[in-house]
C-alpha cells in the first residue's frame, strides 16, 4: 500500500476512531459525513442491503405517497397497533397471527427474546452478529461455538448438537446465513437440528438473510418459518433491512409460540411500528410488489455471485464461501484490516466493514457488501489500486 499524505492520514485516524467510538458496529455514513467533511463516500459496502430493492420500494412511496398527497396521513395520524400488523403479515406467512410478533426492527427482537427467554444459559456461535452475546452478558451465562475458518466457517449439526449436549444451554442462537460470514447451513440439516434438539432448549433461527440463500437453480427461498408450529420451541427472527434495502425505516418481525408472543406483548410493544414502516409492511403483503421484488432479489443474487467471483481474483485477499448478500475477506498478504479500511475509504471512497471487533475470527478479516454491477466495479478497482493487479 502507498504511505499516506500528512492529511490522508489524519482522516484516516479519524476513521478509526470513530469506529472504537461505535464499539461492535459501524458508524453510520450521516456520522462519517458530519465527523469527516472533507471525507468523500462514493460506495457504502459496510452496511447491507440490496440496492435495487430500496428503488423499487422507493418507486412504490414516489407513486402511492409522494405524487397523491397520501403521505401527510402515513405522518399525521397514528400507525396501525402491532397486533393489527401482525396480522397482516400472518395473512401473507400463511400462520396464524397470534405468532407473529412485529419489531422496530430486528434488534429490539432479538433484544426482547435474548431478555425473556434465556434464563440460565445462551449458546451462540462464533463469528456472529455480536448482539445475540451483549444481550445475553451480565445476565446469563454465554457458552460459545467456535466455526473453524479452514472449514468455510460451516457448521456440522452432529458436532453441534453434541455441543448443545455437553453444554446444557436453555436458548441457542443461529443465523442463517451467517453474518459475518455468509455460511450457511443448508435446509435440511436445520431441521435435522431442529428435530433432535431438546424440547426445553429455545431455537433463535435469525433469517435476515434468506432471501439471497439458495439451493436450486430457480433460486427459490427456503425458510423454516412454516415449521413454527411442529416446533414450539423455535423462535424465527426477520429483518427486513438486509433484503428489502429499508433500514432506515426500521421493520422486522419474528414468528414464534403465541404464547411466546403473548408475554412479550404484556411488556409494551403497542406502537412500535411507525407509519413507514406500516406502510412497507402492507407493500410486503401485496402480490404485485412480491412479483416485482422477486425479480430484483435474483437478480441481485446473480450480480453478487458474479461479485464474489471477481473478489477471488483481488491479489492478496482469500475469499470465503458465502450465500449471503457480502463476502467475508481474510487479508492474507501482511497488510491489516484496518490499513486496508482507511486506504479504500481516504483514497476511494469504498466504505467496507472491518472485522478487527469481531471475536471467532483469528486473523485479519473484512466483510465486503455487494451493491449493483457498477458499485461492484468500483469496489474491486479500488481493491486492485491498494492491493495489486487481479490474477488471470
Amino acid at each position: 500500500m502507498r504511505a499516506f499524505t500528512e492529511a490522508e492520514a489524519e482522516l484516516g485516524d479519524k476513521l478509526v476512531a470513530l469506529k472504537a467510538e461505535s464499539g461492535s458496529h459501524s458508524p453510520s455514513l450521516l456520522t462519517l459525513r458530519e465527523e469527516l467533511p472533507d471525507l468523500e463516500i462514493n460506495v457504502d459496502a459496510c452496511f447491507i442491503s440490496n440496492p435495487y430493492a430500496t428503488q423499487l420500494f422507493l418507486d412504490y412511496f414516489k407513486t402511492e405517497l409522494l405524487d397523491t398527497g397520501a403521505i401527510r396521513d402515513v405522518l399525521e395520524f397514528y400507525p396501525s397497533q402491532n397486533q393489527v400488523i401482525a396480522a397482516l403479515l400472518a395473512g401473507h406467512l400463511g400462520i396464524d397471527a397470534e405468532r407473529v410478533f412485529v419489531g422496530n426492527g430486528a434488534i429490539e427482537i432479538i433484544q426482547a427474546v435474548v431478555h425473556t427467554f434465556a434464563k440460565r444459559k445462551v449458546l451462540v456461535t462464533l463469528p456472529t452478529f455480536s448482539s445475540y452475546y451483549e444481550f445475553a452478558e451480565g445476565r446469563v451465562d454465554v457458552a460459545f461455538h467456535t466455526l473453524r475458518k479452514e472449514e468455510d466457517f460451516r457448521l456440522d449439526p452432529a458436532e453441534y448438537l453434541e455441543v448443545v449436549k455437553r453444554e446444557k444451554p436453555d436458548l441457542i442462537t443461529l443465523i442463517n446465513p451467517n453474518n459475518p460470514d455468509g455460511s450457511y447451513i443448508p435446509y435440511e440439516d436445520l431441521l435435522s437440528i431442529l428435530r433432535d434438539l431438546p424440547a426445553e432448549v429455545t431455537a433463535v433461527v435469525d433469517e435476515s438473510f434468506i432471501h439471497f440463500a439458495f439451493e436450486d437453480l430457480n433460486l427459490d427461498i427456503r425458510s423454516v418459518i412454516s415449521h413454527c408450529e411442529e416446533f414450539p420451541n423455535l423462535i424465527v427472527v426477520k429483518s427486513m433491512s438486509k433484503d428489502f434495502g429499508v433500514a432506515g425505516i426500521r421493520a422486522g418481525y419474528a414468528v414464534m409460540h403465541p404464547d411466546r408472543v403473548a408475554g412479550l406483548l404484556q411488556n409494551g410493544f403497542l406502537w412500535n411500528s411507525n407509519g413507514l414502516a406500516e406502510y412497507f409492511f402492507r407493500l410486503y403483503t401485496r402480490k404485485d410488489f412480491l412479483a416485482q421484488y422477486d425479480i430484483v432479489r435474483k437478480q441481485y443474487i446473480l450480480e453478487t455471485q458474479l461479485f464474489y467471483r471477481q473478489l477471488e481474483k483481488v491479489k492478496g485477499l482469500h475469499v470465503y464461501p458465502s450465500m449471503a448478500n457480502f463476502a467475508l475477506v481474510e487479508l492474507v498478504d501482511g497488510s491489516t484490516a484496518d490499513e486496508l479500511m482507511q486506504h479504500l475509504l481516504v483514497r476511494h471512497g469504498v466504505y467496507v466493514r472491518t472485522c478487527s471487533d469481531k471475536i471467532g475470527l483469528d486473523g485479519e478479516f473484512l466483510r465486503i457488501a455487494s451493491r449493483g454491477l457498477r458499485e461492484n466495479q468500483q469496489i474491486i478497482e479500488a481493491l486492485t489500486d491498494v492491493l495489486g493487479p487481479t490474477a488471470g
